[in-house]
C-alpha cells in the first residue's frame, strides 16, 4: 500500500511541478536569476518530499510549492514593470575588459579570475585578448563579446551588397504527415506540396522523413526516409 501511495504522489508531484514550471516560463538553466534558481530548487526538494511522504498531509507540501511558484510569478511580472526590481532580483551587466583595460573591481564582483576570463574568452571563439574591443558579463552569467571592429566577420554592407531577405523555413512534412497549419503559413497548399513531390520523384508522402518550405525561392526542401543502417560511420 505504502509504494500504490509513493507512485501516485510522485506521479503527482510531477504534473504540479510541470504545471508550475510551465506558468512560471520556459528558460534554460543559464537564462534563470539567481532568485529563479533558489525558488526552483525550493520547489524540487518540496516536490521531493511530497513524494516520500507517508504519515504528513500531502496537502502542506502541495501549498507551499503553489504560494512559492505564486511568488515567483509575481515577481517576474514586477520586474518587468520596474527597472530598480529587476535589478535587485535579476543583477546588471558588467564590464570586464574595454579597449585594453581589465577591469579588476567588477572582475572581483562577478568574482572571476583572469584564468577564468580568458576562458571564457576562449570559449566564445577568442584566443587573443587584442582581438577583443569590449567583454560584458551578463546577468544570465554569459559573457557577451564585442570584436575589434578589424576582427569582426565581413557584412554585405561592407561590400555594398544588398541580399536578398531570407524567411525562417516551415516544416510542412513530419514524418509523413502533412502540417496544414504551416503549409497555409507559408502561403502553400496541397496541390502545390503535390506538384513538388513529384518533380523530386517522391510518389508517396510516407516515404518523407521532413520536408521545409523556403518562401523566399518558392521551394521546397524534401528529406526522405532511409530504413537500412549506414556502414560507414565516420563517429565511431
Amino acid at each position: 500500500m505504502e509504494f500504490l501511495k509513493i507512485a501516485f504522489l510522485s506521479m503527482g508531484s510531477l504534473v504540479v511541478l510541470f504545471i508550475l514550471t510551465k506558468l512560471m516560463g520556459d528558460r534554460e538553466m543559464s537564462e534563470l536569476s539567481m532568485f529563479d534558481y533558489i525558488i526552483s530548487i525550493t520547489i524540487g526538494s518540496i516536490a521531493a518530499e511530497m513524494a516520500t511522504s507517508l504519515e504528513d498531509d500531502y496537502r502542506r507540501p502541495l501549498l507551499a510549492m503553489v504560494i512559492y511558484a505564486a511568488v515567483c510569478i509575481i515577481i517576474s511580472l514586477l520586474t518587468c514593470k520596474s527597472i530598480k526590481l529587476r535589478r535587485f532580483f535579476e543583477g546588471h551587466s558588467l564590464i570586464l575588459y574595454q579597449d585594453g583595460k581589465i577591469y579588476e573591481k567588477n572582475m572581483l564582483k562577478a568574482k572571476i579570475d583572469v584564468d577564468e576570463f580568458l576562458s571564457m574568452c576562449r570559449v566564445c571563439g577568442y584566443f587573443d585578448l587584442s582581438e577583443v574591443h569590449t567583454a560584458v558579463l551578463e546577468s544570465n552569467g554569459k559573457l557577451s563579446i564585442l570584436p575589434m571592429v578589424k576582427n569582426r566577420p565581413v557584412t554585405p554592407e561592407d561590400m555594398n551588397l544588398n541580399p536578398t531577405q531570407s524567411f525562417p523555413m516551415a516544416n510542412v512534412i513530419i514524418d509523413g504527415k502533412i502540417l496544414q497549419d504551416n503549409l497555409k503559413w507559408a502561403g502553400k497548399n496541397e496541390a502545390w506540396l503535390e506538384k513538388q513531390m513529384h518533380a523530386q520523384g517522391i510518389k508517396d508522402i510516407k516515404e518523407v522523413m521532413l520536408a521545409t518550405c523556403d518562401s523566399s525561392n518558392n521551394q521546397l526542401n524534401l528529406y526522405v526516409k532511409v530504413q537500412s543502417v549506414s556502414k560507414n560511420d565516420m563517429f565511431q
